[in-house]
This record gives structure tokens, sequence and C-alpha cells, in this order.
């Protein structure tokens, strides 16, 4: 008869200890460890599982708390003329043909703010409106707040700006002219261009536009 005696597991022992045939471990022993095993993982499963569904809960609040901050005092749209059809054909033509009317840019602007980059848009119509300005006074107030709505890196609109024309701002911050974003507004224009723009085109809300003024334009 084999006896373990005090005697050590060795590994390959150790690995056996809840076969059935183990010799002098009786059926019911063996079948309390193997439960046993098994409500261990089974309590590990649902701890990562919890541990997963709380990080997915506080990723979704910090989503909605983004957002809300973005929204928070935003210009309201522009005013703008009655849609025709054959102006909200033009948009196709050319991102330009988009950008030069109000009522385009306020159809662009609805469709940035599905794809949560909606900053791009408000900086863009910030610059324009910037070189408006004439009074050094009215100039360099306006800049700062241009500068800390989309610019800084603390503020929830911060637009997306490569190291060197951060760097060409700030310097300008001191003595800020109507122009100090140009640079920043053109990048932004080209990516709203590239990006945005190609998926505004192809996107539900262009398509129901265009459909709607189509069924007008037919019972007129």
């Amino acid at each position: 008869m084999c006896s373990y005696g005090t005697e050590a597991l060795g590994d390959a022992e150790a690995a056996d200890v809840c076969s059935p045939g183990r010799p002098g471990l009786s059926g019911h022993t063996w079948g309390a460890q193997c439960l046993l095993l098994l409500l261990v993982l089974l309590l590990q499963l649902l701890l990562v599982r919890r541990g997963l569904t709380v990080r997915s809960q506080e990723e979704q609040r910090h989503r909605m708390v983004s957002h809300e901050l973005r929204r928070d005092n935003l210009p309201t749209c522009e005013e703008s003329p009655s849609l025709t059809l054959e102006e909200v054909g033009t948009w196709a033509q050319s991102f330009d043909q988009l950008m030069f009317t109000p009522a385009g840019r306020n159809a662009f602007r609805e469709f940035l703010r599905t794809e949560f980059s909606e900053e791009n848009m408000l900086f863009w119509m910030a610059c324009e409106e910037l070189k408006k300005e004439a009074n050094k006074n009215v100039i360099k107030e306006k800049a700062n707040k241009i500068y800390e709505n989309y610019i800084s890196i603390l503020s929830p609109k911060e637009v997306s700006l490569d190291s060197r024309v951060r760097e060409v701002i700030n310097r300008n911050m001191v003595e800020p002219s109507q122009h100090i974003f140009d640079d920043a507004q053109l990048q932004i224009y080209t990516l709203m261009l590239r990006d945005s723009y190609p998926r505004f085109m192809s996107s539900a809300l262009y398509k129901d536009l265009l459909q709607s003024l189509s069924e007008k334009s037919v019972e007129a």
C-alpha cells in the first residue's frame, strides 16, 4: 500500500491531486475539492466582468460630461435665407461652396456636432470674426478668448494643431494681431476638407435635406 506520510508532493503529483483515481483520495474528497475550485473560478470571472462593466460606465459618463462641456456657451447658428435645392446642390461641387454661405456652414456644423467635432467650425468662424476687427484692444480680447476656448490644452473644445503652429501662436499672443490664428485656421480648414466634408456629402443629413427640398420643388 502506498503511504504519503509527511513527504512533500512533487509537481506531477500536485497536478494530479484532483484525479479520482488518486490512491488514498476518496471520491467524496475529490468531488469537494473540484467543486471548491469551480466556485473560486466562477467568483473570479464575476469580479472581472463587474470590473469591466464599471469601467465601461465610467468611460460613458466621461464622454457625456465632455460633450456637455463642449456645448456650454456655444454661439447660435448664423441667420440665413430659406434654403433652395439649387444652393444645396452646389455644396457637392466643392468645400468652398459649402463654406461660402451661412446656410452651408449651419448644415455642416450640425453634421460636425454628430461627430463631436463642432469645435472645428466654431474655431474657424471665430477666426473669421477676428479678421474683421481693427481696434487693438478688441483684437487682444477676442484673441485671448479664442486661445482659451480652442488652443489651450485645458479646454474641452481644443482643436487639433501641430506643435509648430502652436509655438508660433504662443509667441505672438504677447501682442496679437487679427491674423494671429491664420495658420491654425488654414490647418483646421484643411482638416475639415479632407476628413469631415466627404462624410458629410454621403451622410443621411445631407441626403435627407436634398430629398426634402426636391419634394418641395415638385409640389411647387
